[in-house]
């Protein structure tokens, strides 16, 4: 029986698309739609070493997804011979009323559509895809597979901000986490990598890319994450500013006469690494460093600061530790940065592998000594993966 997946990740101004199989992860196809509502679009389709692109005009999701099911049809694989058996769709929220994967009805199209007060600039773009798929793939079901689900779990006083209760409720404010897929999926490998149960394994998951995030895994499941209501919390990340003084809104607002807006954009979009050196490429700043410059060199010690006190942190909120796991662009390729995050924490029984922190490998990889009483792990991550075995699930395929 297949177990085909069309994956479908649709931001404001893309749409990312594979065909994957859940059972082994391959994906026999790979796409990207760029500059959709944009004087001109793009599209890239891949299959195998054979890459094909076009220049095209794509006004909105649903030309953009007739766009995909012509590159399918031109240069393969076919749609109509690769049995899929569900669309799965990445959405960044699902408040609390998504512990998991759904299959997506009318019903739930609308709820994720109430939910975009929580996600203004990606439950908006998130949903144009769902709708232009259904519209493509009317016979197929389609499975929303949610960033915040996994962080459901949470017990209350983690994900609980103090502030007045009655407030909270009307507006729905807790810490609700993101990179939820990306993260089960990388504690799921690095339980298997280790040989033990993922319902009997600690782990630190690191995912470090452009947005940034924490998770404290318990036994399999997420018991407190770095991003809170919005993606803004936490780690310091290419744009935005991580944990911040909430107050230094309200000094700019009086002293700056900056508007809500504003500050919203300056904290979103014009901090993190930006703010600090005026570039985002973690590759470009450790080159940077390594010329000496000082603004680098203070960023990336900021940087690295910051990961080591979540590191400490949920060292103190799980007892014990089985792995430090790194995913994404950066947690996979800098070996600069995993070393400068866990500089120092020799006493917590951690102990770096320099020649294999420094190897490079798309591997799962052990980059701890044989002596660290925490082992230090690399995972690549696969999201589109993840969201294939979600769907499956769900469709009972």
């Amino acid at each position: 029986m297949s177990t085909n997946v069309l994956v479908i990740n649709s931001g404001s101004s893309s749409l990312k698309y594979q065909v994957v199989d859940a059972e082994t992860g391959a994906a026999s196809a790979v796409g990207l739609v760029e500059r959709i509502g944009q004087a001109s679009g793009a599209l890239t389709h891949t299959v195998g070493e054979d890459k094909h692109h076009l220049e095209l005009p794509v006004p909105n999701h649903t030309v953009a997804m007739a766009a995909m099911a012509d590159a399918f049809a031109e240069h393969g694989p076919s749609l109509a011979e690769a049995e899929l058996v569900a669309v799965g769709h990445r959405v960044v929220q699902g408040g609390a009323r998504f512990g998991g994967s759904v299959l997506i009805d009318d019903e739930v199209v609308a709820i994720i559509e109430d939910l975009s007060d929580l996600a203004p600039l990606h439950n908006p773009p998130n949903l144009d895809g769902i709708r232009a798929a259904r519209e493509s793939f009317p016979e197929l079901p389609h499975v929303a597979v949610f960033d915040t689900a996994f962080h459901l779990t949470m017990p209350d006083h983690a994900a609980t901000y103090a502030i007045d209760r009655e407030v909270a409720a009307a507006h729905r404010i807790r810490r609700y986490g993101a990179h939820g897929t990306s993260h089960q999926y990388v504690a799921r490998e690095a339980a298997a990598f280790l040989g033990i149960a993922r319902g009997d394994s600690n782990l630190i998951v690191l995912h470090l890319g452009n947005g940034a995030s924490v998770t404290a895994v318990q036994d399999g499941i997420s018991v407190d994450t770095s991003m809170g209501l919005t993606p803004l919390e936490g780690l310091v990340m290419g744009t935005r500013t991580g944990d911040i003084d909430p107050a230094v809104v309200f000094h700019l607002s009086r002293t700056a006469g900056m508007s809500i807006d504003e500050i919203d954009n300056l904290m979103n979009r014009r901090s993190g690494m930006l703010g600090l050196t005026g570039m985002v490429d973690m590759r470009d700043i450790g080159t940077a460093v390594d010329a000496g410059d000082e603004a680098a060199t203070l960023a990336m010690e900021v940087y690295c600061y910051r990961l080591r006190k979540y590191i400490g942190a949920y060292t103190a909120v799980l007892g014990r530790v089985d792995a430090i796991v790194f995913t994404a662009g950066i947690g996979e390729n800098s070996g600069l940065v995993r070393a400068g995050a866990l500089q120092g924490l020799e006493p917590l029984g951690i102990r770096l592998d320099v020649a294999a922190n420094t190897a490079r490998s798309r591997d799962v990889r052990r980059i701890s000594t044989e002596d660290s009483a925490v082992a230090v792990l690399v995972v690549p991550t696969n999201e589109e993966f993840e969201i294939a075995r979600e769907a499956v699930a769900v469709v009972g395929a």
